[in-house]
């Protein structure tokens, strides 16, 4: 940081301004804690001491606090807390000599710790410790969050004042000692801690507390949208009648309600944390309550005031006020009075530097009037942006909501006001229609209000409307980020001068050689791509042969051709065509020179010199078509090709090597002369030369210089040469891999971005690149290489279909002469190619090494200055550059790979782990600047008595396998707390070094190229865009590198690129509401380390812990920006099964977010507009994928309803009441977003930036036909099912997806077990739902917009029920689907217990399926069983509907179903019984009681057909009544699992589980067997899915089919 800038001649001491400048970043945090608790700084420097000197101490001092810190590093104002009373020691040791707080002397003996490991044991030991009994109470995740403390609910003890309070060191271990070893029901609620601050409890009431706001606007605007569509004329001019006017001023009576409810949800959700808050907190929160609950009476009493027929109350009111009603509304009044503090809030908005100032002032005034706006918090004060970018997210969201309000007042309110409303009269209205004829018995025949209906009717549109935001979302981030991106992708174009360009050439040139190196480009693509390192030698820039292909013999076939006699047309023509007048002038002047080169007589020189001054003369006065014959150009290029290939030729003969030289050279001179120059034959006679006869040839051209041939340099200069007279036709394709091409062209494209300058490199930030591991492959072994699957296929031979160029250019490369490959080496470079095409650690370690080898190159040039221009990187360097080169790049580039397992796979029996520890340790040898973290447990005796300790070690390679550089001792197993990634990462984040961090995990990459802009991203971090903080993480693009092969993995591809691009540059600016998502984004890691880390890290509410280390900078004033002219590489999982638990995992995260006090503080911190960015790009989306969900079943439930009870054909027999058409149309905005096509929005925008439009509309339509519709529907089902539970039960829980090539056919059973309870019974639920209102309803069953509704939702339920097996490899082969069937009844067969897995057994299958109702409250169950009342439906509607019920309402028809259904069970119970107790030892008696049954069952149908009238349409209606009862009482049992097991019961319900199961599974089984009849259907699907691979021409069916000829 000091030596940035300066000269390292003179340099010989500190700067200042640099301690000063370090001070200032770590300890500013510090400082704001101490100004937010009112307390003195500690880091004060007294008068007359060393400034400097005292600076340095206080920093040493919290970073060796912060080192030894270890899972404490996640509290940062415990941190704060610590340094403040070890500085203050400090300075009684250097200064006072006397303790501040009890006034002792500070003896000598106090000065110096008794023993190293003192402040480990007395101040971290004991927090830490607090921390882990707290995270036993977890249960492993399972307990609820309000019955333990994570590590905010610790950290944050220490924002309040109390903590100083506390007796130094002991005071910590006092405070926090009261706690449960194990579970909290142990510990008495009077004595176990509470929750500081916030209670993250579990609860859908949460989206409502944390977004308030945004409810509040969305429900007032469609309260005043639909008053104002109930007017007379329906049109929005209706507002300025004074009568509507009034109706629409009860809007702020809904917000009073609203606001009362927010305030009963602060008290009831803060309930746990009450007795940590303070008393001003407490009696805010019942302040708000008591204000909100006066407004929500006062209002609603002052308007009915306003209204005629008021009630005695109202008059009573309005007596007492009459003086004010004389000048006006006393309603009017009360809107006012309420409405200042939002109009003062408004103003605010306007003035984002004075609220900032507010919320951060610690002036009693001041914070006296911040304390009713919002409470007092440590985060999340002053997150106000500049008032430009206001402007620009506050214009984005008033044109969106302009849009989205419009379009819901059109589309969806207005249609349905016309039904809804009388139209003859008042007793015509859907509210006051009568139904005589129920087709079912109604409970209530004579309300006058039909509340039914119109929930059924209204019910669809309002969750449309709570939706459909996210969808207006979708369509102006799309357009503001298109335009945004095409901004920024034009930049300027910046002209290269050539001084720059000899500079650049060393850096493309080790960019090709680097994809050569990894097999992505031939030796012959690397030959056309390489540029000279030198552009000196001739006048016009050299650019890669492959740009200038096929020019030579082009210009040559012109200029014979070329007719006219004027030059300047010809020349017109040449330099038409950039490309090739640099082709034309680059071969004449490097031919020149080479032949110069080879002459050594000074004659022939001469003669050459005069040719080419001719030619330069003649193309000057415009006489070279006159003095040159054109037409014998081409037989020149024949001569000179065959010379440039000698000169390039091996030889073992000197003298006939030379004499072939001679002889071709002389005949091109003879062709020059005498065939090509007008007036040769004057050259010859002035230097006496006589070539005709051939006895005189040897007279000229016969003294060459052989030995030049041997020069790299010139050689290289006529490899160039040949090339562009030999390769005739255009490399347009050069290179031909697809992947080398899109990293060439984004790799250039990007250096016309609008991208800072980059410094030198020993100015540059250093920074870290930290990556966590944990298991995952390093290297593959050879045994996996070459182990086959179930179909006969290996890793290595899959590969080699998949990548057929690579695999060819692998083979040259490893059989080259000149390389030497023994065969143990072929072996191990095999390894190495194909672990290089997976997600393996080694891939990632070689991708960010490229880091260190881009440093020194750059390096090297810089201190290589000009001369640089005139050789090769590679044949430059020397021993003693090559150090000082190496020791830099050490310096500004640290990579630590936190293997935190490293220990316990070395100790392991495993041979996998075994060879995962030796692969790591070969990786540090191969690269020497690897730095590997590891957790060491060792025993030690401590008096006599065995202890484990941990350690934190840090490990290099050297000349032994590893060395040891650092130890760290632990308080503890640092990884027993909290989520596993974040405490990986936590404890190797004390050995990175730098300014800057870079996060890559374990399935990412680098790429050559990319690194060495590092540099000018890294000045990224020292601008301040108009005049703001800094920022505090970079976001960078991405580049998704497993989108090649299958159709899904190109559809993960392009959805993660478009959110890596996009989307992300829109959240970035304008709407400035980026985080941190995993990716690999680069942190200001002083910032972050003295914040509580790059992650958070609490168990379960922190599963997704890298968004939460976004929004935690954020909340502590952080500045998130996005970057896209560098990019790293990323891998996704590319199987059906692996991609749904990457979004199980995904929806669960954001489950979880719902609940945390990140959310909740952002959402009430931000101002309103960028709250509404954060909500729709956050837990919004799930929201609104479950909102779109819930609005199928709304419609489908209020349609059954109106359907059966008759209620439908009573309103189509009314003709003044036509609602159906215009609750369908409004559903079409539904169904669009249903069918994911807005997922594909930003792909196709972003594909269109990046390749053309026309592209883009070519891969939509692709996309279409390869049924992305139907993945991202089936993905659609996916988020709602995990983020819902989530919410509801919790089971939120880390899901290991392998990252594993994935062309393997999945078992039934498999799928089976993923998808059963998210997709396919919720899709048969759906059938049923459709195929009775099919079948009762009576409807527009004619119109278009009838059948697109109807259609989307058939097609939903496809895809939900099929979706696995379409996009399953072979799922359609008939022998596949066999052995399916086998596989699934063995395990349905399959008994369960401890210890049998649930991939063997059904029966723990299921058991682990309820695993979340087991830890779930009670209100999480009784809402479960609440939804589950729904399902009950289904019986009472259909047994009225009955021809045996001879259309009987009497209540008595649905008891006698009852009867029926509980008769059923219990036959089918007895049957049970009775064959598991008796069918071994009294079979004859089984088949008698069988029989009896049977004959039983017989008799009774007889006579319910012949007497009752039963028909076989009843029996099949029975059965879908019946069905979903039987599934309702099966879901309650499970619910309430204890009880039934406690009253025996425990059993049937298993039984009855079991048969539901076969059910679905004998469904599903039928349509896919049916389909696997026909072999056409299995060829389809693999064309389908592997559509990328059939236009590259791989071998895709050889893989599936498992043939390897």
């Amino acid at each position: 940081m000091d030596v940035r800038k300066r000269d390292l001649v003179v340099y010989t001491q500190l700067r200042s301004s640099t301690v000063q400048k370090l001070m200032d970043k770590i300890f500013k945090n510090y400082w704001s804690w101490c100004k937010y608790l009112c307390c003195e700084q500690n880091t004060r420097i007294p008068q007359g001491s060393h400034k400097q000197q005292l600076q340095l101490i206080y920093i040493g001092l919290y970073l060796l606090i912060w080192g030894e810190a270890s899972n404490i590093r996640f509290m940062p104002e415990c941190i704060c807390y610590i340094f403040h009373k070890m500085a203050e020691d400090v300075n009684g040791i250097l200064f006072g000599n006397v303790h501040p707080v009890t006034g002792d002397t500070y003896h000598r003996s106090q000065m110096a710790a008794p023993d190293e490991e003192k402040f480990l044991r007395t101040v971290i030991t004991p927090i830490y410790q607090v921390l882990r009994k707290e995270a036993k109470r977890n249960n492993g995740g399972k307990a609820s969050h309000s019955r333990w403390r994570n590590y905010d609910d610790l950290n944050e003890y220490f924002w309040s004042s109390k903590c100083l309070s506390l007796k130094w060191p002991t005071g910590l271990k006092e405070e926090f000692s009261v706690h449960s070893d194990v579970m909290p029901n142990k510990v008495p609620a009077s004595k176990s801690k509470p929750k500081t601050n916030f209670v993250e409890a579990r609860t859908f009431w949460h989206l409502y507390r944390s977004f308030d706001r945004m409810w509040i606007f969305f429900i007032m605007a469609f309260q005043a949208m639909v008053i104002v569509a109930w007017a007379p004329d329906g049109s929005p001019a209706a507002l300025f009648d004074e009568d509507v006017f009034r109706s629409v001023l009860t809007i702020f009576i809904t917000q009073a309600f609203l606001n009362l409810l927010q305030a009963a949800l602060d008290i009831a959700l803060s309930f746990n944390a009450w007795r940590s808050l303070k008393f001003t907190q407490i009696l805010r929160y019942l302040l708000k309550f008591a204000v909100a609950a006066v407004w929500a009476a006062i209002l609603p009493i002052c308007y009915a005031s306003s209204v005629q027929n008021s009630t005695r109350l109202v008059k009573f009111f309005s007596n007492l006020t009459e003086s004010w009603q004389s000048q006006g509304s006393l309603y009017n009044y009360a809107v006012a009075i309420y409405l200042m503090p939002n109009i003062l809030a408004a103003l605010l908005f306007f003035l984002p530097q004075f609220k900032r100032i507010m919320e951060r002032s610690s002036s009693h005034i001041v914070t006296l009037f911040m304390w009713w706006a919002q409470p007092k918090l440590y985060v999340g004060r002053g997150l106000h942006e500049g008032m430009s970018q206001l402007l620009k997210y506050t214009l984005f969201w008033i044109l969106l909501l302009i849009c989205k309000l419009a379009f819901s007042y059109y589309v969806e309110i207005l249609p349905l006001i016309g039904p809804s409303k009388s139209i003859i009269g008042p007793s015509k209205s859907i509210m006051k229609l009568h139904v005589d004829n129920y087709e079912w018995h109604e409970f209530f025949p004579n309300v006058t209000h039909n509340i039914g209906v119109v929930i059924a009717i209204w019910a669809p549109i309002v969750l449309v409307y709570i939706m459909d935001t996210q969808i207006w979302y979708s369509i102006f981030s799309t357009l503001f980020g298109g335009i945004h991106g095409a901004l920024s992708h034009l930049g300027e174009d910046k002209a290269m001068e050539r001084r720059n360009f000899a500079s650049f050439s060393h850096v493309w040139n080790e960019f090709i050689e680097s994809m050569r190196a990894e097999d992505l480009i031939s030796n012959e693509d690397r030959d056309l791509l390489l540029v000279p390192y030198s552009s000196n030698d001739v006048s016009v820039v050299q650019w890669p042969p492959f740009l200038l292909a096929g020019k030579i013999p082009i210009a040559l076939d012109m200029a014979k051709d070329f007719k006219e006699k004027e030059d300047t047309d010809l020349f017109k023509k040449i330099k038409k065509d950039y490309y090739m007048r640099s082709a034309v002038v680059e071969c004449y002047e490097t031919l020149r020179e080479i032949i110069y080169g080879l002459l050594e007589d000074e004659t022939d020189r001469n003669i050459v010199r005069q040719i080419c001054y001719d030619v330069d003369i003649f193309i000057q006065q415009h006489k070279f078509l006159n003095e040159f014959r054109m037409n014998r150009m081409p037989s020149l290029g024949e001569k000179l090709e065959k010379f440039l290939k000698l000169l390039l030729s091996e030889y073992d003969a000197v003298d006939v090597y030379k004499s072939q030289i001679i002889n071709v050279l002389q005949d091109i001179m003879e062709i020059i002369l005498q065939d090509i120059m007008v007036n040769g034959f004057k050259i010859l006679e002035r230097y006496h030369v006589q070539i005709q006869s051939n006895y005189k040839k040897e007279q000229r051209f016969e003294r060459l210089n052989i030995a030049l041939t041997q020069n790299k340099s010139w050689r290289e200069k006529v490899v160039r040469l040949h090339l562009l007279f030999t390769v005739k036709e255009s490399a347009i394709n050069v290179p031909t891999n697809l992947d080398a091409r899109r990293r060439i062209t984004f790799f250039t494209n990007s250096l016309f971005m609008n991208i800072p300058s980059a410094p030198k490199v020993r100015d540059m930030i250093s920074f870290s690149v930290l990556t966590p591991y944990y298991r995952e492959d390093v290297l593959y072994s050879v045994d996996e290489l070459y182990k086959e699957n179930e179909d006969g296929i290996s890793t290595l031979f899959y590969l080699q279909k998949i990548y057929p160029d690579e695999w060819m250019n692998f083979q040259k490369r490893i059989n080259d002469p000149k390389l030497n490959y023994s065969d143990d080496d072929k072996k191990e470079a095999t390894r190495h190619w194909v672990s290089y095409r997976g997600q393996t650690l080694s891939r990632t370690v070689r991708g960010m090494m490229y880091y260190k080898h881009a440093l020194e190159l750059q390096c090297f040039l810089e201190s290589a200055g000009d001369y640089a221009s005139f050789g090769g990187y590679r044949t430059m360097e020397s021993s003693q550059g090559n150090e000082r080169v190496q020791a830099l790049g050490d310096m500004k580039f640290t990579y630590v790979v936190s293997c935190q397992l490293l220990g316990a796979l070395k100790t392991s029996n495993d041979p996998r782990d075994r060879r995962h520890y030796n692969d790591i340790l070969n990786l540090m040898i191969m690269y020497p600047s690897l730095r590997v973290a590891y957790i060491d447990e060792r025993e030690e005796f401590v008096n006599g008595r065995s202890h484990i300790f941990y350690y934190s070690v840090l490990l290099k390679g050297g000349n032994s396998y590893n060395t040891e550089i650092y130890r760290i001792k632990l308080p503890g197993p640092p990884t027993d707390i909290g989520e596993g990634k974040p405490e990986n990462q936590n404890h190797a984040i004390v050995f990175t070094r730098g300014e800057a961090l870079q996060t890559i995990d374990m399935n990412q990459d680098n790429y050559f190229e990319e690194a060495f802009k590092m540099r000018n991203v890294l000045e990224e971090f020292l601008k301040s865009p108009s005049g703001q903080r800094e920022p505090t993480i970079l976001g960078l693009r991405e580049h998704i590198f497993t989108g090649s092969v299958s159709s899904l993995a190109w559809f993960m591809s392009n959805q993660e690129t478009s959110f890596v691009t996009i989307s992300q540059r829109i959240l970035a600016n304008p709407l400035r509401v980026r985080f941190h998502y995993g990716h690999s984004d680069i942190f200001d890691r002083i910032f972050h380390i003295t914040r509580g880390g790059i992650s958070k890290a609490s168990k379960t509410i922190n599963l997704s812990e890298d968004v939460f280390a976004g929004m935690n900078s954020t909340l502590r004033g952080g500045y998130i920006t996005h970057h896209e002219y560098i990019q790293v590489g990323k891998g996704r999982d590319v199987g059906m099964n692996q991609i749904s638990l990457v979004e199980a995992k995904v929806a669960n995260g954001n489950g979880e977010q719902t609940l945390s006090r990140d959310v909740y503080r952002l959402g009430h911190r931000l101002d309103f507009f960028r709250m509404l960015s954060f909500y729709f790009t956050t837990v919004g989306f799930y929201l609104s994928s479950m909102v779109t969900v819930l609005t199928v079943y709304m419609f489908l439930y209020g349609r059954f309803y109106m359907v059966m009870s008759g209620l439908e054909r009573e309103i189509l027999e009314n003709l003044s009441i036509h609602q159906s058409k215009a609750l369908e149309q409004a559903l079409v905005t539904q169904s669009v977003f249903q069918l994911g096509l807005l997922l594909v929005l930003p792909m196709v925008m972003e594909i269109g930036l990046e390749k053309g439009f026309c592209s883009a509309l070519g891969d939509f339509i692709v996309m279409q036909l390869q049924l992305a519709s139907v993945f991202f529907t089936f993905q659609l089902g996916t988020k709602v099912h995990y983020f819902g539970r989530t919410i509801l039960h919790g089971d939120s829980k880390f899901r290991a997806t392998g990252r594993e090539f994935v062309v393997f056919h999945a078992k039934f059973s498999e799928n089976y077990r993923l998808y059963s309870r998210s997709h396919f019974v919720k899709g048969l639920e759906l059938v049923i739902l459709l195929v009775l209102y099919q079948i009762y309803g009576h409807s527009y069953r004619s119109s278009n917009l009838y059948l697109f509704i109807t259609s989307s939702l058939w097609f939903l339920v496809g895809s939900w029920l099929f979706g696995p097996f379409v996009f399953n490899p072979s799922g359609f082969d008939w022998q596949k689907t066999v052995d399916d069937w086998t596989d699934w009844k063995r395990w349905m067969g399959n008994r369960g217990g401890i210890g049998m897995h649930p991939d063997r057994s059904w029966e723990s299958w299921w058991d682990g399926e309820q695993e979340h109702l087991k830890f779930s409250n009670i209100r999480g169950r009784i809402l479960e069983i609440i939804l589950v009342l729904r399902f009950f439906i289904y019986q009472y509607g259909i047994v009225y509907h009955l021809d045996i019920a001879h259309r009987s309402k009497n209540i008595l028809v649905y008891g006698l179903s009852w009867l029926v259904l509980v008769t059923t069970l219990l036959v089918l119970k007895m049957v049970s019984v009775g064959r598991r107790r008796f069918g071994t030892n009294f079979q004859l008696m089984c088949t008698i009681l069988k029989a009896l049954i049977f004959l039983g069952f017989m008799s009774v149908m007889t006579d319910l057909f012949v007497i009752c009238s039963l028909t076989i349409s009843d029996l099949f209606a029975t059965v879908l009544a019946f069905l979903p009862t039987g599934w309702a009482l099966l879901l309650i049992g499970q619910v309430c699992r204890p009880l039934f097991k406690a009253i025996g019961f425990w059993d049937p319900i298993k039984e009855l589980a079991k048969a539901y199961e076969y059910i679905i599974g004998f469904l599903l089984f039928a349509a896919i067997a049916i389909l696997s009849w026909f072999p056409f259907v299995s060829e389809f699907q693999t064309r389908l899915l592997f559509n990328q691979a059939f236009s590259r021409g791989l071998q895709i069916s050889m893989i599936l089919s498992g043939r390897k000829d």
